[in-house]
């Protein structure tokens, strides 16, 4: 079975380390994500990449669990000292191992190749995937595309926003800088049309889901694959799960709801016939229940289960009900 996964950083990472051991026991499981590169900056002469790196060492057991993002046993003597000469954003620590993942990254790159080789060669120096289970990321796009938010006092990137500012700032909107002439990464259009699930991952679905979907030719890939299609609600009871993503829906005028969020992806198909839509299921915590009855009614099949990813035990849980959704609707 080929999945493929939409994904942004902490709540992707912890779908695919569940979704990694849901599978773990199908010979033929396969498992691809499409990641997020929105998040993407230079700083400091160095490529940083977030969501691919969180998802890289959440997958090889190398991750912070208690920050949820960075390497585990860190230490922070090099930005200690990148900061002593003013170089870098001091509030945006990089450990010295993660360093070394930039360092590595940015070498590559300037050698001429790809972003989308240069993650390879990162995450094969561990195994992501477990027993017969591969699992391949893929950046959604080679090109630089990053987000930057729109803000009555400027146009800071999406990391100031975020980090430094902690979403403080009311966001007017978001541009991605340079999306408009960006590619689809290799293989993510063979990923996303060769699956026989599709999985919009439990990420920000304005900066993570939505940067992804907004490369030309995303959306219409996800729109139109043969696969079934189902997406995982990252808004429990009206709280988000992780991070300011309540922002991002207010500015671009989303309520900060399970039942929303689906909707503003919209349903594929109903009454059998196509809806300009991307899902075919929604999965809801069992506190947002309520909202199945509707959803299902608006074409957008849902069912209520628990969303907490608490371990990876729980993740797998809902791994597993998410296929089961996409495959047994």
């Amino acid at each position: 079975m080929k999945i493929t996964v939409l994904a942004g950083g902490v709540g992707g990472s912890r779908f695919l380390r569940g979704l990694r051991a849901a599978v773990r026991d199908e010979p033929d499981a396969r498992i691809t994500a499409v990641v997020n590169t929105g998040d993407d900056m230079w700083l400091a002469g160095l490529r940083i990449a977030p969501d691919l790196d969180t998802i890289t060492y959440a997958l090889a057991g190398v991750n912070d669990e208690q920050r949820g993002w960075g390497r585990v046993g860190e230490t922070e003597r090099v930005s200690a000292e990148m900061a002593a000469f003013g170089v870098g954003w001091p509030w945006f620590t990089l450990g010295d191992l993660d360093l070394g993942t930039h360092i590595a990254r940015t070498a590559f790159l300037r050698e001429g190749l790809p972003l989308s080789e240069a993650t390879r060669r990162i995450a094969a120096r561990w195994p992501l995937g477990t027993g017969s289970v591969e699992v391949r990321l893929l950046p959604a796009t080679d090109d630089e595309v990053e987000t930057h938010v729109l803000t009555d006092g400027g146009e800071p990137h999406f990391e100031e926003w975020w980090t430094r500012d902690r979403a403080a700032t009311p966001a007017r909107g978001f541009r991605q800088w340079g999306v408009e002439s960006a590619t689809a990464g290799p293989g993510v259009l063979d990923a996303i049309a060769e699956a026989d699930v599709v999985i919009l991952g439990p990420s920000n679905p304005v900066v993570s889901i939505g940067t992804i979907l907004g490369i030309p030719g995303i959306r219409e890939a996800v729109a139109t694959t043969a696969a079934p299609v189902v997406g995982v609600s990252p808004i429990i009871g009206g709280t988000v799960v992780r991070g300011m993503a309540d922002a991002c829906l207010t500015a671009i005028g989303v309520a900060t709801d399970a039942a929303a969020v689906a909707r503003h992806y919209g349903a594929r198909r109903v009454g059998g016939g196509a809806a300009g839509g991307l899902l075919d299921g929604w999965l809801v915590d069992e506190v947002d229940a309520d909202a199945a009855t509707a959803l299902t009614a608006d074409g957008i099949p849902t069912r209520a289960v628990p969303l907490w990813m608490r371990d990876e035990a729980l993740s797998a849980a809902i791994a597993r009900a998410a296929l089961d959704l996409a495959l047994r609707p």
